[in-house]
């Protein structure tokens, strides 16, 4: 490898990896914020948090490295464009071809690893994610009750409240309401024990000395009844596994299949490796600058590159689901169209040149 190769090497991944840590962390704060706040309203234990923050982050990883690789491309070169460093290597004879191996001498392995993390993790991540908010779900259900904290049971049916608990486990002044369609039962007791079987299928609450009311809201006819002991059986919702989503199923599961949302799935996956070989073809034209022209002058259409190949590719993604284009064709078009222009852009300083020449040999 060339001296000069290295140093294009070295720059395009200090600013990859710099554009791809910051793009992370937004993510990350994102992510943060959307796993606590429903952790907040479904109650999940707070040791299961940073797993889902952390499954969530690594199916979203693979998104981000073409948009890090074809923003640091970009950068790079607008650095070296505005300092003229590669105006002076062009005025020594560095051609697009030394250029763009040194491109690809980054863009092969990041492509590789999104291809990785597209096929392998984020499948495994994804079920990772869905089995484990099962099991928080199972667990919040079976989880204690606390004194001072009001408690759904039985699919939100039962709401129950206590004040104390007393060192054998029992809760003090108790309240209950439950609601069975049009009826309001509402409960208050001394005393209460709550108990799981052993099969973690039924909940048991055993209300001591209290008082229940049972009526219609809005009516005028309610029934008052005062007890010593009452049992109050709570069926605990089954946590049957759900089906397993698209974006779930392995690789092989996906080539296996040959329904069109499957078959998207699999283009989907297949896009985001190829986006990234496309984008270090596209990256060197736009990181191209005319003189006195600021470093970050072409951020902006790397950007807008990026967001018009995103929303093509949903919008092919949904076609194929839809059968409005072929399974065959899948996201090839949206792809051999993007490597056209990009290699059009590659190539337009070398046809210019060449026309100039043709004109004025004429």
């Amino acid at each position: 490898m060339r001296i000069l190769q290295r140093y294009l090497l070295r720059e395009m991944t200090v600013d990859f990896i710099a554009v791809t840590a910051v793009t992370f962390a937004i993510l990350l704060v994102y992510e943060v914020g959307t796993v606590l706040a429903r952790a907040a309203q479904l109650e999940y234990q707070k040791e299961f948090v940073l797993e889902l923050i952390a499954l969530d982050s690594a199916q979203n990883v693979a998104i981000l490295l073409p948009v890090g690789f074809l923003l640091g491309i970009v950068l790079a070169f607008g650095r070296l464009y505005h300092d003229s460093e590669m105006t002076a290597a062009q005025a020594c004879g560095v051609g697009v071809v030394r250029v763009a191996a040194a491109v690809w001498l980054l863009a092969l392995p990041v492509a590789m690893l999104v291809l990785w993390l597209n096929f392998y993790l984020a499948p495994r991540a994804a079920l990772a994610e869905q089995n484990l908010r099962s099991a928080v779900l199972r667990a919040g259900i079976l989880a204690p009750l606390q004194p001072g904290k009001f408690r759904s049971l039985g699919d939100g049916r039962i709401v129950i409240y206590a004040r104390a608990q007393l060192p054998d486990g029992d809760l003090t002044d108790v309240f209950v309401d439950r609601n069975e369609g049009q009826l309001i039962e509402t409960t208050v007791a001394r005393r209460a024990h709550y108990m799981v079987s052993s099969d973690g299928e039924t909940e048991t609450v055993t209300l001591y000395d209290g008082e229940r009311i049972e009526g219609a809201p809005g009516g005028n006819r309610y029934r008052i009844m005062r007890f010593d002991e009452q049992i109050v059986p709570i069926r605990t919702p089954q946590s049957a596994a759900p089906a397993p989503r698209i974006d779930e199923m392995s690789t092989e599961q996906l080539l296996a299949g040959r329904t069109p949302a499957l078959q998207a799935e699999l283009q989907w996956r297949l896009g985001l490796p190829i986006m990234t070989l496309v984008f270090a073809v596209l990256g060197i034209p736009l990181g191209r600058l005319k003189p006195r022209q600021g470093r970050y002058a072409h951020v902006w259409l790397a950007i807008l590159a990026i967001g018009f190949y995103a929303i093509l590719a949903q919008a092919g993604r949904s076609w194929i689901e839809r059968r409005v284009v072929p399974t065959n064709l899948g996201l090839w078009w949206l792809h051999g169209l993007f490597l056209a222009v990009s290699v059009g852009a590659l190539l337009q300083p070398i046809i210019a040149r060449r026309m100039r020449a043709g004109r004025s040999s004429v």
